[in-house]
């Protein structure tokens, strides 16, 4: 059984002592001691515990030293890049119900729940958002912002280049974004051949049909759309 000390609350302590604290706490919980127990012996939450553990176990002890304080804020990233990439591979290998998630496009909430899964961080939608358009996900202009022109029923639908964080291979992703700007989107690896599996799968989702309008859409892949499904704007 560890040896453990009720200590100061974690926002008072300096860097050093919060990794040491760090440390104890997983161990811990390692030993057999509940998350509850320790977050009462070290005068910490038992969600700071539950997140330390979480990092320790999904990336060692690297993890659980604390980060500098007052970077810059380009440098203020939740996600190492290590992270960014596994996350981008499980979008860029199929839709989120081959990944074991319940949907069947991805969606900011999916996104959500597969960084917890994959990487045991809750992080808000807004945050989501940001890792998006970082990855180039939803173009360069920020295409999962309101567009209150788009009629009820209608989504805008692109064609964007993600860029892997690793800097690993090209990507690619049908992205469609409704007036009120609900986000929904498929990520490949290899261009893709049309928009029929979107749409249905779309169709599914919103339990109901809809209209797919082209916005910004590369004219390099232009002979999708003629398929009629979707129609120029």
């Amino acid at each position: 059984m560890v040896e453990v000390q009720r200590g100061p609350g974690a926002r008072s302590l300096p860097t050093d002592a919060l990794e040491q604290l760090r440390r104890q706490a997983v161990a811990a919980v390692g030993s057999g001691l509940s998350q509850t127990r320790v977050a009462s012996m070290f005068g910490v939450s038992r969600k700071a515990v539950g997140s330390w553990v979480r990092a320790y176990e999904s990336g060692g002890e690297s993890t659980l030293r604390p980060r500098p304080r007052g970077r810059r804020a380009g440098e203020q990233l939740v996600l190492s890049t290590a992270q960014q990439g596994r996350v981008v591979d499980v979008l860029a290998a199929g839709p989120p119900d081959e990944a074991g998630l319940p949907w069947l496009v991805w969606t900011r909430k999916a996104v959500a729940e597969l960084i917890a899964r994959e990487c045991g961080l809750a992080l808000a939608g807004t945050t989501i958002d940001k890792y998006l358009l970082r990855w180039e996900l939803t173009g360069r202009d920020g295409v999962f912002s309101r567009r209150p022109g788009c009629p009820p029923g209608t989504l805008l639908v692109t064609w964007t280049r993600p860029r892997s964080p690793t800097g690993e291979g090209a990507l690619h992703a049908l992205v469609a974004v409704s007036g009120r700007g609900t986000l929904q989107f498929l990520a490949a690896t290899t261009p893709f051949t049309g928009i029929a599996e979107f749409r249905r799968r779309l169709r599914i989702q919103c339990g109901r049909d809809v209209r797919l309008v082209p916005h910004d859409w590369p004219a390099a892949h232009a002979a999708l759309l003629d398929d009629g499904e979707a129609l120029p704007a």
